[in-house]
């Protein structure tokens, strides 16, 4: 039960992180928010192409956070089981550049998103 409710939850997170890369790349103007403030205002064009990349990045994780947790079925089941320390590694690298960032706002917004993806994702690694 905590295990699939982790996983939903990682996925929901994971959606929010998806829109947000979306837009970047989009060119909604939310810059200041990603990489640092790096690129406040709208994202240059190589870098709508690195948030679409990191759009598909995030879905490959949600896949095997949902495989792994036995919420979505599929032959990629033994693969999840080792692909979700990727997950679990990539949530930990992200909490603590986020956690770290020169940026506020990915302080006040994205640390606490990244905590509890990180959270959840070990929920999923280790209870299935």
């Amino acid at each position: 039960m905590l295990t699939s409710i982790s996983a939903i939850l990682f996925t929901v997170l994971i959606g929010i992180v998806v829109l947000f890369q979306l837009a970047l790349a989009a060119g909604v103007p939310w810059g200041s928010y990603a990489m640092g403030g790096k690129f406040p205002g709208k994202y240059p064009p190589s870098m709508r192409v690195t948030a679409i990349f990191q759009v598909l990045i995030l879905m490959f994780l949600a896949f095997v956070v949902l495989i792994h947790s036995g919420i979505l079925v599929s032959g990629w089941v033994s693969f999840a089981k080792s692909a979700i320390w990727f997950v679990v590694i990539f949530s930990l690298i992200a909490s603590i550049l986020n956690v770290i960032t020169k940026s506020i706002w990915e302080r006040k917004i994205w640390a606490p998103v990244s905590i509890l993806m990180l959270i959840t994702s070990v929920i999923v690694a280790i209870g299935s």
